[in-house]
């Protein structure tokens, strides 16, 4: 696989005002750090901002590639690929475990596996606060480089 990859998680009720954020750090990981592969979940309203700001980036680079991250074995639940995605992705080792945990288990697995995780977590209480606690001690360990989109958006005022 040539270029890096980078996975996209945030709260539900984000909205569209990251677009313009999101749009510049996509750029930078194009441009800086050779980043071809974005992979996006499909649950909520930061999901459907980083598709977006991806599709639009699409455009100026069309060598870059936007799949959407199953959770569920497509064998139990089929998805037919969306609009302006390249694919869908399940992960490998999912396949036992519970329906329940499978969003969870897909977001670890994804932050397992790429090289960048950017996100959007501003409060506590989550799983997206969970996973980028996770993500933190991976990126520790040098396995992983992060950025919070909600942290620039705090700086900036």
């Amino acid at each position: 696989m040539d270029g890096k990859s980078c996975f996209f998680i945030g709260h539900r009720e984000t909205d569209e005002c990251l677009l313009p954020s999101l749009e510049l750090e996509i750029d930078r990981l194009i441009q800086e750090e050779n980043v071809r592969y974005f992979y996006v979940g499909g649950y909520g309203g930061f999901d459907k901002v980083a598709a977006m700001a991806i599709k639009k980036a699409k455009r100026q680079y069309p060598n870059i590639t936007l799949m959407l991250v199953l959770p569920y074995h497509p064998a139990d639940r089929p998805i037919d690929t969306p609009n302006g995605f390249d694919g869908t992705y399940y992960p490998d080792g999912l396949e036992n475990v519970p329906k329940r945990y499978a969003i969870v288990r897909a977001n670890r697995r994804m932050v397992e596996t790429c090289d960048w995780l950017v996100c959007y977590v501003k409060h506590g209480a989550s799983n997206s606060r969970n996973l980028l606690e996770y993500a933190k001690r991976r990126a520790g360990a040098g396995h992983l480089r992060i950025k919070n989109i909600y942290e620039s958006e705090a700086d900036d005022k």
